[in-house]
């Protein structure tokens, strides 16, 4: 096998977007679209990865980091002139380069490894990424000769009738000998109503000098799709959205409804879990098995232990145990960590805070910057009151201690182990073990006050 790059072509503004953020960084599911392209590459071992950026260089680049090498395109002038600006760092190379575009996020690296193979099988200076489009108006049409090669690429406002019944495009992918690309590169001109430099027409010079021009046309149409408007997006995201769900339901991972099933990119789900209708799931997520979640559930970049239940509840940078149950209508909030067989109820909120084995919190409370020991049982309405107008105080509650129904602590304060906070209570002062703490006024009854007035 001989040495392979790959050009991905990110300069373009993207007009048609109408959008103050660069068209290949508007996301699908989730990851910027370049990014896709920059990871199923990724995948192949690339020995060098070039992008050409220009509108938006820096944000692109503050993006992909050191994964790709990169070259600026400070002109428009089209996509053979944005390939010519990768020369410098793949100048004197030996080997096989695929150009592809950073707005074709469906693309894989088995169709991208296939469009290789054949390139090397079929000894071609060029290789075409090809498809059958239902629909293929607007599309450069593939005419071939009769042993089935690419005698030439035509675009649909020059092509004839006859062309323009042809339903084999060109994707805008494909695979060259490295120092041929850029040998013809240097033939091209700008001549036509754009006065730009077409990468196309490398291809006319290849075959007119004699050599083998090939195509691969990949089953799969979908995937060659070229992201330009908001319309596009919708339709490339509803496509990632399908495989995604496709390949979790392929291991062993049940949807009630996949089409109002959302998962990211980068989570992971075990076996036998459920995800029911309207579950959402952002972020580098990883849920564990036999789990049920949803309906109606938000998840963000979080770990969810195997056998936890979370229905109708919004749950994001934090750690959940196993067995777990949270929901109805539980929000918990980053830099939280729910340990096993834990109750969140329904109306509870969970802010930074740390919740032992075993503990419960049922219904309508507060915790927020507080350390709950194992077994404890905070009660209906019950609130941690860790904040002043200026500063977050800690509340500490140890193993086994019952927390009544209203009570507020005021941080900071320790509840001691196995201690009991009557409800109605406001505690100021630490609570020692075993003690009952009872922190409100007496009841006084003023008979007959209301009389005559």
């Amino acid at each position: 096998m001989s040495s392979r790059f790959a050009v991905i072509l990110a300069a373009g503004q993207g007009t048609r977007m109408k959008s103050s953020l660069y068209k290949v960084l508007h996301p699908v599911c989730e990851k910027p679209m370049v990014q896709h392209v920059v990871d199923q590459v990724t995948a192949l071992g690339f020995e060098k990865k070039v992008a050409v950026v220009g509108f938006g260089a820096e944000v692109v680049k503050q993006q992909l980091g050191d994964q790709v090498s990169y070259a600026v395109q400070k002109e428009q002038l089209g996509t053979g002139h944005a390939v010519m600006q990768a020369e410098s760092l793949l100048k004197g190379e030996q080997g096989t380069t695929v150009v592809l575009c950073g707005d074709t996020p469906l693309l894989t690296a088995e169709t991208i490894e296939k469009l290789l193979d054949c390139h090397e099988k079929e000894g071609a200076k060029a290789t075409v990424l090809t498809a059958i489009a239902e629909d293929p108006t607007g599309y450069g049409r593939i005419i071939r000769d009769e042993k089935g090669l690419v005698e030439r690429i035509v675009e649909h406002k020059d092509a004839s009738e006859q062309e323009r019944n042809v339903c084999e495009i060109n994707t805008g992918t494909y695979c060259f000998d490295n120092a041929s690309l850029f040998a013809m590169l240097k033939q091209v001109g700008n001549d036509n109503v754009q006065g730009e430099y077409y990468l196309p027409d490398v291809i006319e010079l290849l075959k007119n000098a004699g050599e083998k021009v090939a195509a691969y046309q990949t089953p799969h149409f979908e995937e060659t799709i070229g992201v330009n408007d908001r319309i596009a997006l919708s339709e490339a995201e509803n496509s990632m959205k399908r495989r995604i769900n496709h390949y979790w339901m392929r291991q062993g991972v049940t949807m009630i409804d996949p089409a109002q099933t959302y998962i990211s990119s980068e989570a992971t789900i075990g076996q036998d879990t459920v995800l029911r209708p309207g579950t959402i799931i952002h972020g580098k997520t990883v849920i564990g098995e036999n789990c049920d979640i949803g309906p109606h559930t938000e998840i963000k970049d979080s770990v969810v232990d195997n056998g936890t239940v979370i229905s109708q509840s919004v749950i994001h940078d934090s750690e959940i145990g196993k067995a777990v149950r949270i929901g109805p209508f539980a929000h918990i909030r980053p830099q939280s960590n729910i340990g096993d067989d834990v109750r969140i109820g329904n109306f509870v909120e969970i802010k930074k805070s740390t919740i032992g084995n075993g503990s419960k919190a049922s219904h309508l409370s507060y915790i927020g910057d507080s350390e709950i020991g194992e077994g404890v049982n905070f009660s209906c309405g019950a609130v941690t009151v860790n904040y002043d107008g200026k500063n977050k105080f800690k509340t500490k509650i140890e193993d086994g201690a019952f927390i009544g129904c209203n009570a507020n602590l005021i941080a900071p304060v320790t509840i001691g182990r196995n201690a009991l906070v009557a409800a109605g209570s406001t505690i100021t002062d630490d609570v020692p073990s075993e003690a009952l703490s009872i922190a409100r006024a007496r009841q006084t009854n003023k008979e007959d006050y209301q009389k005559g007035k």
